[in-house]
């Protein structure tokens, strides 16, 4: 299993190093040295507990839909001409940025500061991985 140092843990869960240090601790997560003796976690104990502490920020909308990838944010900036826009969201830690008509944008009602949810449903999603490391 890949082993995740206690900073980057800390920067994948949005905590301080002090949290997951703690989280070792008191036995939430269980740390050991990594090859070069640093303090580290198993990463799939790390990636049960960040499923398990997740929190999906209520959808305004409340409509059904077959996307599961919804991320509910804040609008942070609009840039639109006479045709299209482009609609920044900053939804946690992610900036999720949609090309859409400015009609729509109107439509919407969106505007600096509003809430609005970004819906995903892609049949291509690139996962990438750091070189060196084997994936099995």
């Amino acid at each position: 299993m890949p082993q995740i140092r206690i900073s980057e843990a800390a920067r994948f869960l949005g905590v301080s190093d002090d949290t997951v240090r703690r989280w070792t601790e008191n036995g939430t997560l269980t740390a050991q040295k990594d090859p070069s003796g640093r303090l580290a976690v198993d990463g799939l104990e790390l990636a049960k507990l960040a499923r398990d502490q997740s929190h999906l920020q209520d959808d305004p909308s409340r409509a059904g839909s077959s996307a599961r990838n919804r991320f509910v944010g804040l609008v942070t900036g609009i840039t639109t001409d006479k045709v299209m826009a482009q609609v920044e969201l900053q939804c946690g830690p992610f900036r999720v940025v949609s090309l859409m008509s400015s009609e729509a944008v109107r439509e919407l009602g969106l505007e600096l500061g509003s809430v609005a949810t970004a819906v995903v449903k892609a049949t291509t999603v690139i996962i990438e991985a750091p070189q060196g490391k084997s994936i099995i």
